[in-house]
């Protein structure tokens, strides 16, 4: 599979643990919860603890990284940019699923995001590894021209030619224009 075929599926694996990861419910100090922590109406809201606002705060870091994926793949730029964007993005996600795996019960985090996430990681990691791949082999040689493939050059029309010199017109002929005689 080439790596321009790949990597709009990389954008969709890149975007799908967003989704996931946006459902944090019953977060403490999130909107919905009661100061007890269980989601419902009740007094105001408090402050999210330091390690949930970290987790958020890396989650929004990862997704930055997936939305520049995105935006390149809408660019086409050349591998070895995909490459170091895909280096960047797995290293904050890697970092982002630790995060959740030490702190998932503070902050309410379901145990399926975390699944989810490390499946999209599994994924997004070996198409990073075939982005990488590709860069590291180089650009590719363009494909010969078919002058090349003929073993031929490209000519051009002299300027030199004799009939060019004159202004060749329609009524010329192989000995020059009959009607300027």
């Amino acid at each position: 599979m080439t790596v321009y075929r790949t990597l709009p599926l990389a954008v969709l694996l890149v975007a799908a643990p967003f989704a996931a990861s946006a459902q944090f419910g019953g977060m403490p100090g999130m909107p919905g919860t009661t100061p007890g922590g269980v989601p419902g109406f009740g007094g105001p809201p408090q402050a999210p603890p330091a390690v949930c606002q970290q987790l958020l705060a890396m989650r929004d870091e990862t997704q930055k990284y997936g939305l520049a994926i995105q935006k390149a793949n809408q660019r086409k730029v050349p591998v070895q940019e995909a490459c170091r964007l895909f280096k960047s993005y797995l290293a904050a996600e890697q970092k982002f699923m630790k995060a959740i795996e030490e702190n998932a019960r503070t902050c309410g985090v379901p145990p399926d995001v975390l699944n989810q996430i490390k499946e999209g990681h599994a994924k997004a990691s070996q198409i990073g590894k075939e982005v990488c791949e590709a860069a590291a082999q180089g650009p590719r040689p363009a494909a010969p021209s078919l002058s090349d493939a003929l073993g031929t050059s490209p000519t051009l029309p002299s300027m030199t030619d004799s009939s060019s010199k004159r202004g060749g017109t329609t009524f010329d002929t192989l000995s020059g224009n009959v009607l300027s005689r």
